[in-house]
């Protein structure tokens, strides 16, 4: 005997049937999207969390500023859109239109925070 994976009750009907009634199934279905629209409202979330940071430090276009400062204002570096790599070969993380590089500076762990330029696009 088959049983429903919303409320366990034994499943009648064809042997390939997965849920009881349309009402399970739709519940099935329903939850199954929450929890992928959560994960896509997280991401989101942190990716414009992200851009107004390095927004807010680069008031000039090109800057650096120490990593604990960005981190302690809510920034992830593990959420970006897009990199790009310079002829030497240094990746540019971008959250959309702003770019940050890992730098270690005066000894001291930076970023350095550009804004997206057309010659990047090659």
């Amino acid at each position: 005997m088959k049983k429903c994976p919303v409320c366990e009750s034994v499943i009648v009907g064809r042997t390939d049937k997965k849920f009881c009634s349309a009402k399970c199934k739709s519940v099935h279905q329903y939850e199954t999207r929450q929890q992928t629209e959560a994960f896509y409202l997280e991401v989101d979330r942190q990716l414009k969390i992200n851009r107004k940071i390095l927004k807010t430090y680069n008031y000039k276009g090109y800057t650096t500023v120490r990593k604990s400062a960005l981190l302690n204002d809510g920034f992830n570096p593990g959420f970006f859109t897009h990199y790009w790599k310079n002829s030497r070969g240094d990746v540019y993380f971008f959250v959309y239109d702003y770019g940050f590089l890992d730098l270690k500076k005066s000894g001291k762990n930076k970023y350095l925070i550009v804004q997206w330029q057309e010659y990047m696009r090659k």
